[in-house]
């Protein structure tokens, strides 16, 4: 089986969490001697070869990161660039990776993307979610295969039965939302880890000022 890849990521390659996540796909998937091309749109001299892609293959998987509760703008005018298959047969996936860990943020976006293969002559083949992978390019190689092993699974699932099965990625997914205990938890001691945590983070990618800044607060005060 020959499946294309299309990543509908912002970030260059290098920097994709979406990127690392189809790498581990990928592995799965073609342990039997199955095949996979991808297409990164974070690169626009790609897009003319990704849409001929689109056209010319009937397996197909639609990957990218939870952007504002749906897909990312790039991958929304890609998709509006593609003309409508006409034979019927093609079978279109989805995999969603995002930051919060709770797979209800990604609940919006799902229901979006059901209806989305219609419209493109196509076949729905399910859709896989995972949050909880802000971190991925920030652990160390050991902690990141970890995170990723069970994209790797599910390549080797979805070789073997050419589609997400509905239960198996709500499990997958889970948790749906995050218990009560935890939240008070995370409350009381999780969010000051988290913020100097972030602090560094956002140090060494550059930022100069504090996160909670609010630079146009003067101007919204002055408006009331």
């Amino acid at each position: 089986m020959h499946f294309v890849i299309i990543s509908g990521a912002t970030r260059p390659q290098s920097k994709s969490n979406t990127a690392k996540v189809i790498t581990a796909f990928q592995k799965g998937f073609e342990e039997n001697c199955n095949t996979t091309e991808v297409w990164y749109l974070s690169d626009r001299r790609q897009w003319k070869r990704a849409a001929q892609a689109f056209t010319q293959n009937d397996r197909i998987l639609i990957a990218f990161p939870l952007y504002v509760e749906n897909i990312p703008g790039i991958l929304l005018e890609f998709l509006s660039g593609l003309t409508p298959k006409k034979t019927p047969g093609t079978k279109l996936a989805f995999l969603i990776q995002g930051g919060f860990p709770e797979a209800s943020q990604s609940r919006c976006c799902e229901a979006f993307l059901e209806t989305l293969p219609a419209q493109l002559g196509c076949d729905y083949a399910g859709t896989l979610i995972k949050g909880d992978m802000f971190g991925t390019s920030l652990v160390d190689e050991k902690n990141r295969e970890k995170m990723l092993a069970p994209f790797t699974q599910m390549g080797r699932t979805f070789a073997q039965i050419g589609f997400f099965e509905k239960s198996a990625v709500d499990a997958f997914a889970g948790p749906e939302y995050m218990p009560e205990k935890q939240i008070r938890m995370y409350n009381l001691f999780g969010r000051h880890i988290s913020r100097f945590f972030m602090g560094r983070i956002a140090k060494k990618l550059g930022c100069k000022e504090k996160l909670d800044a609010r630079p146009y607060g003067c101007a919204v005060k002055i408006q009331k």
